[in-house]
């Protein structure tokens, strides 16, 4: 018949995640590392890629994957799962932990998908919005905590957009609160140098998630894993789709995990612009950056939809907060190489010059 039933009610008005990636000549608007896979990881990648058996379903689990990670962090293999990016993970911890009558604990502004996964699965999302300063409101956290009724939280740390890690003794008086299963999201933790790792020793209800898609330059091959009591890591296991990270992505998950240590330099250098890019950003008029332990900077600024379609008229493309609830008047710029950042710096101050004299003009006039 030429009609179609209707899609489930959770949709209804369910935006899409969008992540507004758009032609450009630099890139930095989804935190990706600017510098790619080098030729001689590469190389090792294919040698191994010509081993596959592509008529053959991958490892459902990503055995050695998982094996290198478990062995790197001093857990057993019981204790971490690899997924099809961090994404797939995010929704399996909506699917295992949330649901009708279940109930989620959010901290905007943060990474939309937190919420819209949450609403996917018909799960009441309580929001406890972050202060002026994008900290977190702990009185009104663990209050909330105290009434008893939430199955899961998620905290990033950095957190996107706004750029600060969560306070350590915050997360612990957190997970020590609840026995609610809390999410740490590090995607970002190689920049922050910071992780709460150490308490999944002493913490059955702590997940921590990371990515191969920033630090190791994989945004592109979709790897993510978690690292969890094993009693946390059946759970999700029941949820995760089967054979969901394929035999290439493992195997080049495993060259890159086996030669991290390659990436420590850019890691090192994207640290020190984003130092150096926040200092030309405070000293820019009009320009409030800020602070960051990712890699990436939030400022704020007037006219800052005006800014962005001027940079991108340019060549760069950075990230518009500028209509979003919490983030009003905000941009997001990802750190790329210094040639990139110093383009950068350079079309913001010309677009706040120029924006000046015309105001200058006008008030003439």
């Amino acid at each position: 018949m030429n009609r179609v039933r209707a899609a489930a009610p959770s949709l209804a008005g369910l935006t899409p995640y969008d992540p507004k990636y758009l032609p450009a000549e630099a890139f930095l608007s989804a935190n990706e590392n600017p510098r790619d896979v080098d030729d001689e990881l590469r190389a090792l990648v294919a040698e191994r890629i010509a081993r596959v058996p592509f008529n053959r379903y991958p490892d459902p689990l990503a055995g050695g994957l998982r094996d290198l990670i478990a062995e790197a962090n001093g857990l057993e293999r019981e204790c971490v799962l690899i997924g099809n990016g961090g994404d797939e993970l995010l929704f399996d911890l909506a699917l295992a932990w949330g649901g009708p009558g279940r109930t989620c604990l959010n901290f905007p502004p943060t990474f939309s998908v937190y919420a819209a996964n949450a609403r996917l699965t018909n799960t009441t999302v309580v929001d406890i919005a972050r202060r002026d300063d994008f900290s977190i409101d702990e009185g009104a956290t663990f209050e909330r905590l105290a009434v008893g009724d939430i199955d899961y939280v998620i905290v990033a740390s950095p957190n996107n957009p706004t750029g600060l890690r969560a306070p350590a003794d915050f997360l612990e008086r957190l997970l020590d609160a609840t026995d609610a299963l809390v999410m740490v999201d590090e995607a970002y933790f190689e920049f922050s140098r910071q992780t709460v790792r150490p308490l999944l020793a002493t913490h059955q209800n702590l997940v921590i998630l990371r990515t191969f898609s920033k630090a190791f330059s994989l945004a592109g091959v979709r790897l993510g894993y978690i690292l969890a009591n094993p009693v946390v890591i059946r759970e999700f296991i029941k949820v995760r789709q089967p054979y969901s990270v394929d035999a290439v992505s493992q195997v080049v998950g495993e060259v890159v995990f086996e030669h991290r240590a390659r990436f420590e330099p850019g890691i090192r250098e994207i640290i020190e612009e984003r130092g150096r890019v926040a200092e030309a950003l405070r000293a820019t008029p009009g320009i409030v950056p800020f602070p960051s332990d990712s890699n990436w900077i939030l400022l704020r600024m007037e006219d800052a939809g005006d800014a962005w379609e001027y940079l991108y008229e340019h060549g760069v493309l950075v990230r518009d907060f500028s209509a979003t609830p919490l983030l009003e008047g905000c941009l997001r710029v990802t750190m790329g190489t210094p040639e990139q950042n110093d383009r950068f710096i350079s079309l913001l101050r010309a677009f706040v010059a120029e924006r000046g004299s015309r105001r200058a003009q006008a008030a003439r006039d």
